[in-house]
């Protein structure tokens, strides 16, 4: 093979592929492995905040199953609240199980009042629509793309019956609606749920006219009703939750990785040892030829350093290929969430690279430091 500079440190990897393609494909196994890992984890909290995001158009309070407060709370929020509310509606709810990469979640079918239809729709789930809302009274209901994907329902079908334990109607529900919108939204007629389903308890759903006055909103709510019988639930609230409820499980994570690092580094310094003692011969002769201790180290350090470095970049983008593949085949048709660029898995790859080269330079430092060219003329060393 032609190359120009043969002592250059891409010489040696390219003329001996068979010996350097293994060192890169160990790392890159490396950080496929952790992005993954990472990825699948992050799907998770990922799953929470995009499935319950229509919570971020409004707050609800409901009175904890006493409906004589129902009306004494609006009266606070009418009364006491720091910015005046775009709209209240009273509203009911239906439980729906949703499928998530981890089991069933719970979701919430908001059973909407004739004169609040349009603008929940409007402001929570904007889009074209296929089908149509469901009529005053009408066992039927509207979802938006994505819980219909997640379902693996069709416009007719039936997601509510006396046959479902999990989704209990007297009657059949079917869906009438499907709008295109990325939030997942459920809504059906409030008159039908008031007549079909217990218990007889309004909650509230309080909208305020932009983002920044409902986030001044939710959290003045919640600290207002903390110790009262109203119950609040905000956007802000569920992230906080979330990132309570990970916060042990990325600790696990962090262990696992870990062990996985040095597992991996320990490997690597096997390797790259054994690689190192199988150049001995070309070493010496080198310095016999006249090249000093430390120009062959730096020809080295520069393999090394196109080894760890090409690695890390090509593992980065296989995994980033491969998650794409996940995603597409198997999140996507379940309307699970997957982010092939999430950030936080690419980062946790970067102790791969940098304890190999840590360890690499390491041993080969301890290589030259007891390298005796002499020994390697005489043959005795072979």
């Amino acid at each position: 093979m032609r190359t120009r500079g043969p002592l250059r440190s891409a010489t040696y990897l390219l003329r001996n592929k068979g010996k350097s393609l293994p060192l890169v494909g160990v790392i890159v196994l490396a950080v496929m492995l952790v992005s993954g890992i990472v990825s699948m984890m992050d799907s998770i909290p990922l799953s929470i905040r995009t499935i319950y995001s229509y919570s971020r158009h409004y707050a609800g309070l409901t009175p904890r199953g006493d409906p004589t407060q129902t009306e004494r709370i609006k009266e606070t929020v009418e009364q006491e609240s720091p910015v005046k509310p775009d709209r209240i509606m009273y509203v009911r709810g239906l439980d729906l199980n949703v499928m998530s990469i981890v089991g069933k979640w719970p979701f919430v079918i908001i059973a909407l009042k004739p004169e609040d239809f349009p603008y929940y729709m409007e402001h929570v789930g904007p889009g074209k629509l296929d089908g149509r809302l469901p009529r005053p009274g009408e066992a039927a209901v509207v979802l938006s793309e994505p819980v219909m994907r997640n379902l693996h329902v069709k416009l007719g079908d039936i997601i509510l019956g006396p046959d479902k334990p999990e989704a209990y109607s007297p009657n059949e529900v079917r869906v009438v609606g499907m709008v295109h919108s990325p939030e997942w939204v459920a809504a059906m007629p409030y008159d039908y749920v008031a007549e079909n389903h217990f218990p007889p308890v309004d909650a509230l759903l309080v909208f305020a006219k932009d983002a920044d006055e409902q986030r001044q909103f939710d959290h003045w709510a919640e600290k207002r009703f903390t110790g009262e019988r109203a119950r609040v639930f905000a956007y802000h609230k569920l992230e906080k939750d979330t990132a309570e409820m990970f916060n042990i499980l990325y600790k696990i994570l962090d262990v696992v990785i870990g062990l996985l690092v040095v597992v991996i580094t320990i490997m690597m310094g096997m390797l790259i040892s054994i690689f190192l003692a199988q150049r001995v011969q070309e070493f010496g002769l080198l310095q016999a030829l006249g090249y000093t201790k430390r120009a062959i180290l730096g020809r080295v350090m520069g393999e090394m350093t196109a080894v760890v470095v090409g690695g890390w970049v090509a593992g980065v983008l296989v995994a980033y290929a491969l998650l794409n593949v996940v995603k597409a085949s198997l999140m996507d048709p379940r309307a699970f969430m997957l982010d092939p660029l999430d950030r936080t898995a690419y980062m946790y790859t970067l102790p791969v690279p940098v304890a190999i080269y840590t360890v690499a330079l390491a041993t080969v430092l301890h290589r030259f430091r007891t390298f005796d060219p002499v020994a390697v003329v005489e043959r005795r060393v072979v």
